[in-house]
């Protein structure tokens, strides 16, 4: 009797796929090199408007020499992993308590809805004068902006689950905290992995824009002031910074944590 042929191994998927991305990664980083080097001898005056990519190079260089690029970079990420953090703790169990009444539940939907829709910048001058132009003001739209994506989408996915499933845990004994444990967390799972990456990218985009209008260090703060001081090799590093961050946290961290949690919950397969 013959065995089964297995199929390749999930070491060997992922160390293929890492090699597929490392040469996409290669030719984009080729092509944009020639590109961005082409236009930036074509115009007049391109350290003002579009310095090369040597020039950017350098820049960086200078800055990890003083210091001020490890430091601002470590600011804006500690700023995102602390509002992210607080944020998906507080938000999930929220979605999910008021999941448990479905009445309240849909009550609740339109109104987390509304605020969810409202962005973190949007509510920055309110928070502005309320605690001024500090840290306190960037960590409270960062929180803002973090919970109600994955409050909204928790309470969705909550709302999404056969009303029957609740009835027959309760009718077997289960209490609240049964319910919520066994019935509605895996249920809003789905949602909660989606929800939870909509949350850290909204997040990230205000921790930026919040160093910027509220003047503390980071690397929207490296932005604005390289603005305001005429280099513009600093406002092109910190653009780039930004999104080869975020292309990093969102590749090879919340986009596999959330085809996981989906494919795991059998609503998809791969």
């Amino acid at each position: 009797m013959q065995s089964k042929s297995k199929g390749p191994s999930l070491a060997w998927r992922f160390q293929r796929l890492l090699q597929i991305d490392a040469m996409n990664l290669v030719i984009l980083i080729i092509g944009v090199y020639i590109v961005w080097s082409i236009i930036s001898a074509l115009i007049d005056n391109p350290a003002r408007y579009l310095p090369s990519p040597i020039a950017v190079a350098l820049s960086s260089v200078d800055m990890l020499y003083k210091g001020l690029l490890p430091s601002y970079f470590g600011d804006t990420l500690m700023r995102l992993i602390s509002g992210s953090i607080i944020g998906l703790a507080v938000g999930i169990p929220f979605g999910l308590v008021l999941g448990i009444n479905r009445t309240v539940a849909d009550m609740f939907h339109p109104i987390m809805n509304f605020f969810q829709s409202v962005s973190g910048i949007a509510i920055f001058p309110i928070v502005v004068i309320w605690w001024g132009n500090s840290d306190k003001t960037i960590f409270a739209v960062i929180l803002y902006t973090a919970f109600f994506p994955i409050a909204f989408n928790v309470l969705s996915g909550v709302r999404e689950i056969p009303i029957r499933y609740i009835s027959a845990a309760r009718t077997l004994g289960a209490s609240r905290f049964q319910v919520i444990k066994d019935v509605l967390l895996p249920g809003a799972m789905p949602h909660i992995a989606t929800g939870s990456r909509l949350s850290i990218g909204f997040a990230w985009r205000a921790v930026i824009a919040g160093e910027m209008l509220a003047g503390q260090q980071g690397l929207g703060w490296m932005i604005f002031t390289g603005q305001d001081a005429d280099r513009t090799a600093e406002v092109v590093l910190g653009m780039m910074l930004i999104g080869v961050t975020w292309i990093i946290l969102d590749h090879y961290l919340l986009r596999p944590f959330e085809a996981d949690t989906i494919e795991r919950w059998g609503l998809v397969q791969r």
